[in-house]
């Protein structure tokens, strides 16, 4: 599950990661507001006001200004709230910004300059351990540094019978460049990452940058915080920060009916039991010619009317110019999911889109049955080299 910036911040904070003190808002006149109470708090009359979306390079967008008075925070928020910011990890079509974190200005004159680092922690799933990666480039994207210049970018296994060491964390710094007290707070920030990471049931951090004030000070200026869906449940609070209107509202929907979906760019729609399967599925409809539109996984437990709900959503895509159902039926019984696609076809209407079943295992004589008497235009197979020449038939591939 993506956060938000400001609640990845919420969770860092409560590590004991230093963060700039912040407000979120959800208006120009709330974000004054917030602004005025961090000019009491802090002293300071400058302020970054920062679009929350779940999207990288909000600033090339435009959803990230630095305000350098009150008025400016509000104008620039009025500006923000409500834009379609464009990035280049949204697309064309952009996401519509909702709210604004209004921060305190990090970038102060002092008695030394300002430094920005690169500092994500994630598995390493060739070694199947936890990773912090970091660089003293920060503020650039991570894949330009490693293409320009990969001798500056670290690593640092972490071994989970021992979890991160403090030399670890002093190495950390070390390579950075620091001394002295950014030094000594650069290895709590690093420690305090770490115990975030892992509390939180994280699968990514990423902060860029990581923040050195010019008073030595270590700060996450920015964070994106990726929490690990099966984790969920022991974390009731971080589940509470789930915003559906930055999903896919397809996806969002199939999740209610239990249903693992995924929505791809291709024309094939796919309804299938299990993952390994359904990945078996997507690349046999690429080896027919065609690409799959979704990745649909109806669980091992498919009633009849979770697989009626798996068409309808498949459906809404325009997309989609066939349908392979591919089922093996171990746990789930054939017969039920051939009922499913009788009652799509019966409750849904018309399906003018050529369906393909392929039904293999429990009761798939039964479900075979089902569909063939029902009088369905449904074509059935029972190799997967079957379902792809059909696919490539009615496709005319």
């Amino acid at each position: 599950m993506n956060l938000h910036e400001y609640q990845g911040k919420s969770i860092l904070k409560k590590y004991g990661v230093a963060v700039p003190l912040g407000y979120v808002a959800e208006s120009p006149g709330q974000a004054l507001e917030m602004a005025k109470d961090i000019l009491n708090e802090t002293g300071m009359d400058k302020f970054a006001v920062k679009a929350q979306i779940h999207a990288g390079g909000r600033g090339k967008g435009g959803g990230v200004k630095i305000a350098k008075s009150l008025d400016e925070v509000k104008q620039y928020a009025d500006q923000i709230l409500g834009m379609q910011l464009v990035t280049p990890q949204t697309g064309p079509q952009g996401k519509k910004v909702h709210k604004v974190l209004i921060e305190q200005n990090i970038f102060y004159p002092g008695e030394s300059e300002p430094q920005e680092f690169y500092m994500s922690i994630l598995l390493n799933r060739d070694l199947g351990r936890n990773m912090i990666m970091y660089s003293p480039r920060g503020g650039m994207n991570i894949e330009q540094v490693a293409e320009e210049t990969p001798d500056e970018i670290f690593t640092e296994v972490i071994d989970p019978r021992v979890g991160l060491q403090g030399f670890q964390c002093r190495k950390v710094a070390f390579n950075l460049g620091l001394s002295g007290d950014a030094y000594k707070n650069m290895v709590k920030f690093v420690s305090a990452l770490y115990k975030a990471y892992a509390g939180s049931d994280a699968s990514l951090f990423e902060i860029n940058p990581v923040m050195k004030t010019s008073d030595n000070r270590i700060f996450a200026a920015d964070s994106k915080v990726v929490i690990d869906n099966n984790a969920l449940f022991r974390h009731p609070d971080i589940e509470e920060m789930r915003d559906i209107f930055e999903e896919d509202p397809i996806e969002v929907e199939a999740s209610q009916f239990d249903l693992s979906y995924v929505k791809l760019d291709g024309n094939v729609g796919c309804m299938v039991n299990g993952a390994g399967l359904a990945m078996a599925t997507m690349d046999i409809i690429k080896l027919s010619g065609a690409n799959p539109a979704n990745f649909l996984d109806v669980g091992g437990t498919a009633s009849a009317k979770r697989v009626e709900e798996a068409f309808r959503i498949i459906l809404k895509d325009s997309n989609v110019e066939a349908i392979l159902v591919n089922i093996f039926g171990g746990i789930v019984r054939c017969d039920r999911v051939a009922q499913g696609v009788v009652d799509a076809y019966n409750n849904i209407g018309e399906i003018k889109v050529p369906i393909i079943v392929r039904l293999q295992g429990t009761n798939a004589e039964e479900g075979k049955e089902l569909i063939d008497k029902s009088g369905l235009k449904v074509r059935s197979a029972i190799l997967l080299e079957d379902a792809a020449q059909l696919v490539s038939e009615v496709l005319g591939k």
